[in-house]
This record gives structure tokens, sequence and C-alpha cells, in this order.
């Protein structure tokens, strides 16, 4: 018997071989607890009522990003709701993706609020609540992803952590939030999350020195251009120049210039598509998002893309003035019939 345990040349020779990460295949559905309370039906690609988040994971989707808001003015985003909404999904199979805006309200270019239970305080014990709030959220909520900031192209907690301003102090505020991830749950992975990609290797030159671990950048041809041939020369120079993995950390598409409420829709004019390639329909829906996901694959370091605003249906009814300026970019239909784009979230 003890023969057979002994070990030959050959056997030490042999490699146990590396596994690579999963491709990231995301939606962003911050919305959904909020949209859940109107009780919405939804239905599969075949026409038969199926749970929302089943849909999403029969389809392939393999993680969920969600914002979290500090103090916002209802429960939703709130702490409460992003960690109860975390621990159902992860219970669904899902990775969790948590983007912390560090903010009451949204955090993007043209919105960096400091939080209200923050305001006036000083530099350093700003950090201190900063460093504080972090470790909380990755000790209760365990995210396999974090944010540090979402969409941080002037800075974050403006005025303090301006970069045109304040540049060290914006470095600062950074590296306290990826402290604080590190010391708290090593296997979370971190994101510094760029708008766009025009000047990105600016801001990724500023942030060279923290660390991070993934480049994510937000794509919207409305917002950052139709070249989508620039979008993957731009990822392939930031990912080999800053040695970071990369992911398409928002994107979206619609299927119609239709609407299917009375609030104002974000995309609804042609001049606001990539034509012809790509129309305001469910094929062009589903052929633009194949693209990315293409182009993410074939980038040295490209690690996945996630779906904004994929639950976003005209979720208060046909009349709202309120509701979502996105269901003509969600990944359901005007009767919450699932798209063909999700598709690409199939596992290849």
């Amino acid at each position: 018997m003890l023969g057979l345990l002994a070990c030959t040349k050959q056997d030490e020779k042999q490699t146990i071989p590396v596994l690579q990460p999963e491709f990231l295949r995301a939606v962003d559905i911050s919305a959904f607890p909020e949209i859940m309370l109107a009780n919405p039906v939804f239905y599969n690609a075949s026409g038969n009522e199926q749970d929302f988040l089943e849909i999403l994971r029969e389809s392939g989707v393999n993680a969920v990003r969600i914002k979290l808001w500090v103090d916002p003015a209802s429960q939703h985003a709130s702490f409460g709701e992003v960690k109860s909404f975390s621990e159902t999904l992860r219970s669904s199979g899902f990775k969790i993706w948590i983007t912390v805006h560090y903010s009451d309200t949204w955090a993007d270019p043209g919105n960096q609020e400091i939080p209200a239970r923050w305001a006036g305080l000083t530099f350093e014990t700003l950090k201190d609540s900063v460093a504080t709030y972090t470790e909380k959220v990755v000790r209760q909520i365990q995210p396999d992803y974090i944010q540090i900031g979402n969409e941080i192209n002037p800075g974050l907690l403006l005025p303090l952590g301006s970069i045109s301003q304040n540049l060290q102090q914006f470095q600062a505020l950074l590296q306290t939030g990826v402290d604080a991830v590190r010391r708290t749950n090593e296997n979370t992975q971190i994101v510094i999350h760029y708008a766009g990609f025009e000047h990105a290797e600016w801001f990724f030159e500023q942030t060279k020195s923290i660390d991070y671990d993934i480049i994510g950048l937000s794509y919207y041809p409305l917002w950052h251009g139709k070249s989508l041939g620039k979008l993957k020369q731009k990822m392939q120079y930031l990912t080999t120049t800053y040695d970071k993995e990369i992911v398409i950390a928002e994107t979206a598409y619609p299927f119609t210039l239709g609407w299917n409420d009375w609030t104002n829709n974000i995309v609804g004019l042609p001049e606001q598509l990539i034509l012809p390639d790509f129309p305001a329909s469910e094929i062009g829906q589903r052929n633009y998002l194949q693209e990315i996901k293409s182009i993410t694959q074939g980038i040295d370091g490209g690690i996945g893309f996630c779906y904004w605003g994929a639950e976003l249906i005209a979720w208060k009814g046909p009349k709202a003035t309120n509701a979502s300026p996105w269901e003509n970019q969600a990944v359901f239909d005007f009767n919450n019939r699932a798209l063909p784009v999700l598709e690409v979230f199939e596992e290849e």
C-alpha cells in the first residue's frame, strides 16, 4: 500500500493548472428593491412568468452591482437596504459589487457632495470617517468587488477631495478607502471608476500611487463618443500602462426610442445612437452589448462588463412623470419580457 503513495519524477514535473477568474457578466440593478414594492410581474424570453433574479441568473449574469449612499432621503440605496439586498443576491448565487458613492445622493462627474453627517469636518477627521465607514461596508456586506467612489473624474468628497484644487488630499482620501478595504478583507477587489475614456490616462496617472486592483470605465455613446475602436485602444493602453485589470463598469443601449411612461427618457433621438451599426431595436441593443463584451474579452487584462439600469422598467405606471428615464434601455421590454440582450450574458 505504501508504494501507491510514492511519487515518481514524472509526477514531480506535473504542475497544477492556474484557474482563470470568471469573466464578469454583471448588471447594475440598484433600484430593484424599490421597483419590487410595486409588485411587477416579469417574463422570460419564452413569455412565461418567472422570478426576476432567476431570469438574470439563468441568462448567465454572475455579478450584481449596487449603489450605496450614506444617508439617503429614503431607505433606498441606504446601508440597511443594500446589506439586505446583497444577502438575497449572494444566496441566489451572484457575486456582489458595491459602488460606494460617499454621498447622500448621486455621485458622478458633476456631483461629488460630502454627506451631511460629514459636513464641516476637518480633513483629518473626514479621513477617519471614510476609513470607519468603508470598514463597516466591507465587514458587514463582504463584497467581492468595491468601488472607492463612483465616476470620480473631478475627485470625491468635494471640495476637500478635489483633484484640481487639492490633489494630495484627493489621493489621501482614495488611499484611506483602499487601506480600509485591505485591512478588513484582503479578498475584496478594489475598483477605481472613471466616466468615459477621454483624459482617462491623465486621471489614472494621478492615481498610480494608489494600491487598487481594477480600472473601471463608464461608456455611453451619448456622453463618451461613438468610436468603439477608440474605446478599445484606450482600454488596452490603460491596462498595459498601469498594470491593472480593466472592466466596463457601466454601459447601456436602447432597444427603442419610444417610451412607456411620461418621464422624460435620457436617450430618445437617432443622433444619440451609433448608426447604422446599432439601431434602437432589440437586435441593435443585443449587438451593441455583444460588441462591448467582445472588446473587453479581446484586451489583455479585460475582465468583464456591467450593464447599468437593467431593471429600470416604467414601474410606476404609464402616466408617471417621476419614474424611469431609462425604460427603453432596460433588459426587459415594455411588457416586462426578457429581451435578446440577455443572451450576451451567456457563459462561453
